[in-house]
């Protein structure tokens, strides 16, 4: 993933967040902002023949603590009009074997309860499910605003 990917990046994004069960955030962030968050080397996008960006991967350190230096925590989000072609899938075993070569030991992602497409990639993906956050985040904004929601902790040890 590049500065010249974040257009389709942004839009992607967006469109998760307009579904209401990808995230918590309201808004993508700035470019500026969200590759100074990423873990360079664990920006991945899926690419189609003709160029278009199907989907993309990224990652974040966990903690700032050395004892948690292996231990990242992903997004994964597909193009609407990608979904159900396999784009995911492929994304996360790229991850993970990128993750892998930078030493990393193991991903992990947060997911919201109801988003059961991204807990099923995830589990053919070969993460497990290592626990549940009640009450966790208080939605802000769509059709679920003004509830708390739970997430799913989902985890892939490489």
């Amino acid at each position: 993933m590049t500065a010249d990917h974040w257009p389709a990046v942004e839009r992607i994004y967006a469109a998760g967040i307009a579904g209401g069960n990808a995230t918590f955030a309201e808004a993508p962030p700035s470019r500026e902002d969200f590759f100074a968050a990423k873990i360079p080397g664990l920006g991945l996008v899926a690419v189609s023949d003709a160029g278009t960006v199907l989907g993309w991967a990224a990652a974040t350190p966990t903690s700032s603590r050395e004892v948690y230096r292996g231990v990242v925590e992903h997004s994964v989000y597909v193009d609407p009009s990608a979904a159900g072609r396999g784009v995911g899938l492929a994304l996360l075993h790229a991850l993970a074997d990128r993750a892998r070569e930078l030493g990393m030991w193991t991903i992990q992602s947060s997911i919201l309860a109801e988003n059961a497409a991204s807990l099923a990639l995830h589990e053919k993906a070969g993460f497990r499910q290592v626990g549940r956050r009640e009450r966790i985040g208080f939605m802000t904004y769509g059709p679920l605003a003004g509830t708390w929601r739970d997430t799913i902790l989902m985890e892939l040890r490489l």
